[in-house]
């Protein structure tokens, strides 16, 4: 069988089927306002208008993500290991090169194009949607804001077609406090050394190209952090696959760096910008995270949904009973909303316009909703819900990573309160 993959909106041809825990980091809040009503020269529309392009890229995903992502699923996170076919159909549908020009051997789609990608792919299985969000949303994206020519034609062409991306800052110490790494990157002329450890790496068990962050001047502190591009060859070790609670078979491993040799010329942008890079790549990947999450909250309601008509109690379906009503009709309401703050989060980062606090805003309630809307999915399933079977206690576990990756809870609501704060200061 094959699906429709289009290069939107210039060319399209048929192809074949076959941790993250990022950091919150301090950053200068002064200069950030709020997203302020705007004059368009176009009819406005409503927050789930989308081109014709976004669309299809929508409905070609869902499609790819029930037949061929779907079967193999329970497979996959019993046994905590992404299906190697899967991945390789990935590439072919340019799922991994979302935003990638064309040129590159991307789909060049819009922002709000990835992201809803990346939720129709979570309303089937959360693990293949993260690799998808942190290949597109921070490995490509710092690579082609920040890399050079050269770099990008190496490179992004490898993470469109064939070759997984993975994005190293978190580190045992460095966790929400991202400025505290200590890989060390020791500059030895026509390269550089880099030593230390990371941890909480997302897509590692698959990935060849890491952008690793590592401090290149420790006596500047943070504005010492610097970003490289390095190839898994070079000694890049996986030191351990960790065994978590939910997205199984979305690796996440600790990494060892011993004297790896980096070329300068992988220098990701410049020396001592590696902080920026960080900050600016999460803030946008955070609205990936939230897509994630309101994919995985309609993926165990519209499994738990259609039983509770079926399930029949004292001679009537117990979703007629008006307590289950009242239950079901609040997190549909909940998952509406999270999913207009992610699209409104998307649109303003396309548009230019300030959107840190709406992404940080966006990924806090998706990440609250989506563990109430699996956590009750089960629960109106009774016992069938708690049974792998059915695979929404699976969506109950997987949700639980969207309060933790890509800033805890707590530290996007920081993010929201220091950005409201400086309207009074």
């Amino acid at each position: 069988m094959s699906f429709l993959r289009t290069r939107l909106p210039q060319i399209a041809r048929s192809v074949s089927l076959v941790g993250r825990q990022a950091p919150y980091v301090a950053r200068n809040y002064s200069s950030m306002t709020y997203s302020v009503p705007s004059v368009t020269d176009t009819p406005p529309t409503s927050l789930q208008s989308f081109t014709e392009e976004e669309l299809m890229l929508k409905e070609t995903v869902a499609r790819f993500a029930r037949e061929v992502v779907q079967p193999r699923v329970r497979d996959m996170d019993e046994a905590e290991v992404m299906d190697k076919d899967i991945i390789k159909a990935m590439f072919e549908n340019g799922l991994m090169g979302l935003e990638t020009e064309a040129d590159l051997g991307g789909a060049e789609c819009s922002f709000t194009a990835a992201v809803l990608a990346v939720e129709e792919l979570a309303k089937i299985d959360p693990s293949i949607s993260a690799l998808c969000d942190i290949h597109n949303t921070l490995t490509n994206t710092v690579i082609r804001k920040y890399g050079n020519k050269d770099l990008k034609e190496k490179y992004l062409t490898r993470l469109a077609t064939d070759t997984v991306g993975s994005f190293c800052i978190s580190e045992a110490g460095a966790g929400s406090d991202a400025f505290a790494l200590q890989t060390r990157a020791e500059d030895k002329g026509d390269h550089y050394l880099l030593n230390g450890g990371k941890m909480w790496i997302s897509n590692s068990g698959e990935a060849d190209i890491f952008v690793v962050f590592a401090n290149a001047d420790p006596s500047k502190g943070y504005k010492g952090i610097t970003a490289f591009i390095v190839e898994k060859e070079w000694g890049v070790e996986i030191a351990k696959k960790e065994k978590k609670l939910g997205i199984r078979s979305s690796s996440t491993c600790v990494l060892n760096f011993d004297d790896v040799k980096v070329p300068k010329e992988n220098v990701l942008g410049e020396i001592g910008q590696g902080y920026k890079y960080a900050i600016d790549s999460l803030n946008e990947g955070r609205i990936g995270i939230a897509a994630q999450m309101i994919g995985a909250a309609q993926g165990a309601y519209e499994i738990a949904l259609p039983y509770m008509f079926e399930r029949k109690q004292f001679g009537k379906p117990i979703g007629s009973f008006q307590a289950m009503q009242h239950q079901f009709a609040q997190v549909a309401c909940e998952i509406e909303a999270a999913k207009l703050m992610t699209y409104n989060a998307a649109r303003l980062k396309e548009e230019g316009k300030p959107f840190v606090m709406e992404a940080a805003m966006a990924k806090f309630v998706a990440a609250k909703v989506a563990e109430r809307a699996t956590s009750y999915a089960v629960e109106w399933m009774g016992g069938n819900g708690f049974v792998r079977e059915t695979g929404v206690e699976k969506f109950y576990r997987d949700a639980k990573i969207g309060s933790i990756y890509e800033g805890t809870n707590n530290m996007q609501l920081e993010t929201v309160a220091k950005i409201i704060s400086t309207k009074y200061k």
